[in-house]
């Protein structure tokens, strides 16, 4: 006997209650068990599986009791807003952000170091092409205007999200913050970069000051910090631009016309 949409659509939910909390919702009638634990299995397997490959560190660091609870959570708890795979890891953040103030026992640090490992996903899915920014890849970045690549992000984080792991899992953040630049190159390799504050700052200004050459920004830079002696601070902001122009943070410079 076939059912209408109305009750296919309440049967699907009612399965669905179970597989995501079969503790607190019991399966639909007539299913055998032997194949209820496989579709149990198969489903949590497949999302802690796909959390596992995103957040490495997390894993590691909770352990399996700790992660498998966690993952438990997530998936029983989280209303997904889309049903994409690739997304999957930012529904775990934003699942994570909703227990901060809620006493569940996370680690002070964990939802700065989901989003790190989070950005290394959201870099490799990102389809912007160097190849398509307008940019003189030969150029002389103190001399012309450097070009910022668009697959270079810049976070400040309050902990010390690069370091964290099994062996560092500090209770309070540190006094001063954790400025990284997370980047793919021109051979799609992510890796990172932690900025003093002044390379933080010199890096701003290159977002902020278009058009304008690499050493002019660091002779402003100069007149800014009149407590620091200005050759120190060009010449540590001229060493940045070529530290930015090696790790394709900065591509090269404008094309001038």
């Amino acid at each position: 006997m076939s059912l209408d949409a109305e009750a296919t659509l309440a049967l699907q939910r009612e399965f669905a209650r179970h597989l995501r909390d079969p503790e607190l919702f019991p399966p639909p009638d007539g299913l055998e068990a032997r194949r209820l634990k496989i579709y149990r299995e198969l489903f949590y397997n497949n999302i802690e599986g796909l959390l596992a490959t995103n957040f490495p560190v997390i894993r590691q660091l909770l352990g399996d009791t700790r992660w498998h609870r966690l993952v438990r959570d997530f998936y029983r708890e989280h209303a997904s807003r889309t049903p994409l795979f690739t997304e999957i890891g930012r529904e775990f953040r934003r699942y994570l952000d909703t227990r901060v103030d809620a006493g569940r026992g996370d680690p002070p640090f964990l939802t700065e170091l989901a989003h790190y490992e989070w950005v290394e996903l959201a870099l490799s899915l990102d389809e912007r092409d160097i190849d398509d920014i307008g940019h003189d890849a030969e150029g002389d970045v103190l001399a012309a205007a450097p070009v910022l690549s668009p697959l270079a992000w810049c976070f400040s984080y309050r902990w010390p999200v690069h370091r964290l792991g099994p062996e560092l899992q500090p209770m309070s953040p540190p006094d001063q913050p954790t400025h990284l630049v997370i980047v793919r190159n021109r051979r799609d390799e992510i890796s990172f970069l932690e900025l003093s504050p002044l390379a933080k700052v010199l890096l701003d200004l290159l977002k902020d000051h278009v058009g304008v050459p690499g050493l002019q920004l660091a002779e402003a830079l100069a007149d800014a910090l009149p407590q620091f002696p200005r050759a120190q601070i060009v010449d540590g902001a001229c060493h940045s631009l070529r530290e930015f122009r090696q790790r394709d943070i900065v591509l090269g410079t404008v094309i001038e016309t």
